[in-house]
């Protein structure tokens, strides 16, 4: 999907969708830029502290850099905290995440369960990158062959990516993309701050209880 499609599809949920509201938006990116500066007061040690311990039991950066894709189809860029081996993916190319991947490490199956591995991206939060709450972003790969494969998946680039998301709460990474659309649609058609609110307290429970969604 180019630029131009995608602000079609943006252009259509604006009108089609009465809960995405231009005062809806407003009030999501005041919430968004308020909540992530306070997040990132506690979370910064936090993430440090899981940093040491990734250091600590594989070599490597504790810290990677990935491309995805953002809202239109633009490209941005996150920071997440490494939970696989290093050089992961360096013979076998992209792959998705599974139940018990064997690339995970101990303390990167810990960060992922309880999502502390997505924190840095609060950064990209405060900057308008992404949001709290909304479908997750892909990588530039899985989301040309979901856009191919899975019918409506482009559906998912007419709203700000999130850093968490109803398809995340509700479901797991052994999800297919088939799955996760299915959430990332349910959140697109019933979208309030009542919703984002669930959502965000939901995934606060998640990372403090350590109680990964199934």
């Amino acid at each position: 999907m180019n630029e131009f499609e995608a602000k079609t599809f943006y252009t259509t949920l604006l009108e089609n969708h009465e809960p995405v509201t231009n005062s809806y938006l407003y009030v999501k990116r005041l919430f968004d830029f308020l909540f992530a500066l306070m997040l990132l007061i506690p979370a910064t040690p936090l993430i440090g502290l899981f940093a040491l311990l990734i250091k600590l039991e594989t070599p490597g950066s504790a810290f990677y850099t990935q491309e995805r894709v953002g809202f239109l189809g633009k490209p941005i860029h996150i920071v997440k905290l490494r939970s696989m081996y290093q050089d992961a993916e360096k013979k076998s190319g992209a792959m998705w995440a599974q139940k018990n991947d064997a690339r995970v490490t101990k303390v990167g199956k810990f960060v992922r369960m309880t999502r502390v591995d997505e924190l840095p991206q609060l950064w990209n939060v405060v900057r308008g990158d992404m949001s709290l709450i909304g479908p997750r972003p892909e990588r530039p790969h899985f989301t040309g062959e979901f856009c191919r494969d899975v019918d409506g998946f482009e559906k998912r680039l007419c709203i700000l990516p999130g850093l968490s998301g109803y398809a995340q709460v509700t479901g797991g990474y052994e999800d297919t993309p088939a799955e996760k659309l299915g959430g990332d649609l349910y959140y697109m058609e019933h979208v309030s701050i009542w919703l984002d609110l669930k959502i965000f307290f939901k995934t606060l429970y998640v990372v403090i209880s350590g109680h990964g969604a199934r």
